[in-house]
Order: C-alpha cells, then sequence, then structure tokens
C-alpha cells in the first residue's frame, strides 16, 4: 500500500511539473523575407501568406504571418513602385493576421539616393532593420521563408 502511494505522489508530483499548453504556442508564426525587386517574388510571398493562411484557418487553428520588406524588395512596399499594390490592398482589408514591415535602412538609402523619401503603402509598419527584424523574430521561434 505504502508503495502505491509513493508511486501516485511521484505521478502527481510529476504532471504538476509539465508544462501547461499556452496560447501563444497555439498560434504558429511565419516570417516571408522580401529582399528582390522582382514581382514574381514579391506575388510568391503574397501566394504562400494566403495559402498559408487560409491553411490554418481551415484547421481551426491561428497564424501570425509577417512579410519583411528590405533591400531592393523594398518595392514591393513602396507606393510608387509597388507592382503587387492592389493584392496589398486586398490583404489589408480581408487578413488582417498577415502584416507588412518596411525596412527603414532601406527607405533612409532610396531617399538619399533618389533626394526625396518615397513614400510606404499605407498598411505597412516601418521597422529599424529588416534583416534584424527576421533575426529576432527566428530568435522568438518564427518560422522564416524566403520564397
Amino acid at each position: 500500500m505504502r508503495r502505491q502511494l509513493l508511486i501516485a505522489l511521484a505521478l502527481m508530483v510529476a504532471a504538476a511539473l509539465l508544462p501547461l499548453p499556452s496560447k501563444a504556442a497555439d498560434t504558429h508564426r511565419l516570417a516571408l523575407q522580401v529582399s528582390d525587386n522582382d514581382a514574381d517574388k514579391m506575388n510568391a510571398a503574397l501566394n504562400v501568406a494566403a495559402n498559408v493562411s487560409q491553411y490554418y484557418s481551415s484547421k481551426g487553428q491561428e497564424i501570425e504571418i509577417q512579410v519583411i520588406a528590405f533591400n531592393a524588395g523594398l518595392n514591393m512596399l513602396r507606393d510608387d513602385t509597388s507592382p503587387v499594390k492592389p493584392r496589398l490592398k486586398s490583404f489589408a482589408e480581408s487578413m488582417p493576421n498577415v502584416t507588412f514591415m518596411a525596412c527603414q535602412n532601406t527607405l533612409d538609402n532610396m531617399t538619399k539616393r533618389e533626394g526625396k523619401k518615397p513614400d510606404v503603402v499605407p498598411n505597412a509598419t516601418m521597422v529599424p532593420s529588416g534583416a534584424v527584424t527576421l533575426i529576432e523574430l527566428s530568435e522568438k521561434g518564427w518560422t522564416i521563408i524566403r520564397p
């Protein structure tokens, strides 16, 4: 009897030490890198974002997606040069789980080169550095893909 009590007590202690699943663990996180001024690659990133979002939604699961544009890929989020501007507007209206990050370093370099600051699309959020953002997201457990 004493042995059974010790085993039961050991199982209860072990169960208490197991981590409980958190809401954060239930949310998938994907970062998509766009660093080329290539409409096909920009569209590929948007296709991946839409397909992954729809996949997890159909399974009743949450996904958070960030599209990080830097270097020549920042043209994706420029108001004057984006070849995917209509799709970006559509994402803003229909996929609130997909956000767009624009690299401030790249924008500053474009401003110096062009003599004026280019505008970014309204649904883009500025980040100090696209590369650093990807590093930090990776360190937080995000999956990084470069379509």
